[in-house]
């Protein structure tokens, strides 16, 4: 597996998280358009999953229609 540097990244998290931080996931804001990393806000110096850019919209998509059980 190859690393993606990630340190000049600007992260955005959900305008639903509250402002002292929650458990929340960040998401790369304008990375690159086939992935998207994504980090715990909680450790934001922890590690990072990239996930394909169609995969992952499925799941946001999924997570809005209450797809998903809880």
């Amino acid at each position: 597996m190859r690393a993606i540097d990630l340190t000049d990244v600007t992260w955005r998290k959900s305008s639903y998280s509250n402002p002292d931080g929650g458990n929340c996931v960040e998401v790369a804001a304008n990375f690159f358009p086939a992935v998207v990393p994504v980090r715990d806000s909680k450790a934001p110096d922890g590690p990072a999953l990239v996930f394909e850019a169609g995969p992952w919209s499925s799941f946001v998509t999924a997570v809005k229609d209450g797809e998903l059980p809880a």
